[in-house]
């Protein structure tokens, strides 16, 4: 596995090391996806330490509440796009010609993809973008045998939620949802791994909902 990211130095070495500590092989790359020229650069990273390429998951993203339209500046509205959809457009990009018969890529979207968000304007506009993306890529990738899917996550805890709102939304974050509660990690993880590996080889071109019984 080869874990990109941005300055998450501590993490990324923990990521490694728990892989490393169950006999996985992994590295870690130092990159702004951003930059096109990075991207390739992460998937040379990953080809060359790790032998090839089969799996993509493209998960980088940003959020930046504001509460009107007129509060988006053209630098925020330029940074979340190049973060959160032209980073996934320069990996798969780079990965392409890589990729063979039987490989995976899986986009994060989110349900704000569907059902909007009054506060989060420009980030839900990016995640719509995701799920055309991925409805495209999956139609443009299927007679080579790569399928393509994303997972649109609702509500879930992650660094992005306590550095994007104040204590006071963080503290009722998710309870809005039929469930009454925010997603942890690791229960979007079993679908990565499912639309990753073979038991999901009839499926691509699909969206999978992991968001608190939120209906979209």
């Amino acid at each position: 596995m080869s874990i990109a990211y941005l300055n998450e130095d501590s993490d990324a070495d923990e990521t490694v090391k728990l892989i490393r500590a169950i006999g996985g092989n992994a590295t870690k790359i130092r990159a702004d996806l951003k930059s096109e020229s990075e991207a390739a650069n992460a998937v040379k990273h990953t080809v060359d330490a790790l032998g090839g390429l089969d799996i993509l998951v493209n998960n980088a993203g940003v959020q930046y509440p504001q509460n009107s339209i007129s509060d988006i500046s053209r630098e925020q509205l330029v940074h979340t796009f190049e973060s959160n959809i032209y980073s996934y457009f320069f990996v798969t990009k780079a990965a392409l010609p890589h990729l063979k018969t039987g490989s995976v890529i899986v986009n994060t979207a989110s349900v704000v993809a569907f059902k909007g968000s009054e506060r989060l304007i420009d980030y839900s506009a990016t995640k719509g973008a995701i799920v055309t993306f991925t409805r495209s890529m999956a139609m443009s990738l299927v007679k080579q045998g790569v399928r393509v899917n994303a997972v649109a996550p609702g509500p879930v805890w992650t660094p992005l939620i306590v550095s994007s709102f104040s204590a006071e939304e963080a503290a009722v974050f998710g309870t809005d949802t039929p469930m009454g509660r925010a997603a942890q990690p690791y229960e979007l993880a079993p679908v990565y791994v499912f639309l990753a590996n073979d038991d999901s080889s009839n499926i691509t071109g699909q969206i999978f909902h992991v968001n608190s019984g939120e209906i979209v």
